[in-house]
């Protein structure tokens, strides 16, 4: 009995070897990068770079940008009013970029209209400047990165030819499998600049709609200064 059983397990082993070869092999998402060799240092940096910047610039630019729907309206009435130092503590109450142009703005009432003008451009510019702040980064991150991913591959590709060269072997086995291991670079790399450019503009896109928004209210406010008042000698 013992004799006809042997067989079956020989059988039963071979059966799982072959089933286990037949398997094929599956990569993980750490073996993968791991693959990559050194130039996937840096290449994480910068990736750990962007997402930094991208979210200390939204939030910033986010709380900022924010205004009271009704914000020129009530800068609009209080000033037709003649309530400037009311307009000038409301404006700065808001603690926004559109609230600190719009307070200089109404503290030079009383101004000529184009002295008014150059307030509330200079004054603009200075927090547009401060939006924009780090955003440059973004922009040579979107550069750099897939530039040190074909670094990378360039790389693995050279020592390829290197080992090929010493061993005198060239076989579809050795040059596939190094060959893949360094695309890793060329791929991270990419990958890593698309989200620092997709980043780059979509903070942009909100900043140019703040800069709509603001000369859209300047305009309102300079053609309020610009009306007859009951007081031509704090309102011209």
């Amino acid at each position: 009995m013992l004799l006809l059983q042997v067989p079956a397990i020989d059988t039963t082993a071979a059966s799982m070897t072959a089933n286990a070869a037949a398997q094929p092999q599956t990569l993980q998402l750490f073996d993968l990068v791991a693959k990559g060799g050194w130039v996937m240092v840096p290449i994480a940096f910068l990736f750990f770079a962007v997402l930094y910047l991208m979210l200390e610039r939204y939030f910033v630019i986010r709380s900022q940008t924010k205004m009271d729907a009704n914000f020129i309206d009530n800068i609009r009435d209080m000033v037709a009013q003649g309530n400037i130092k009311s307009a000038e503590s409301f404006a700065k109450n808001q603690r926004t970029a559109m609230g600190r142009v719009f307070e200089k703005a109404i503290g030079r009432i009383g101004s000529p209209i184009r002295e008014i003008e150059s307030t509330i451009e200079t004054v603009g510019q200075i927090e547009l400047s401060r939006l924009e702040r780090n955003m440059g980064y973004l922009g040579i991150i979107a550069g750099i990165a897939p530039m040190m991913g074909f670094i990378g591959t360039i790389s693995g590709i050279i020592r390829i030819f290197y080992d090929i060269s010493l061993t005198d072997n060239i076989s579809v086995g050795i040059i596939a499998g190094g060959l893949y291991e360094k695309m890793i670079t060329s791929g991270a790399g990419l990958i890593v600049g698309v989200i620092a450019y997709t980043c780059y503009h979509l903070l942009n896109m909100m900043i140019e709609r703040f800069t709509l928004a603001l000369e859209v209210n300047a305009f309102e406010f300079i053609e309020v200064l610009q009306k007859p008042t009951t007081e031509p000698a704090r309102m011209r």
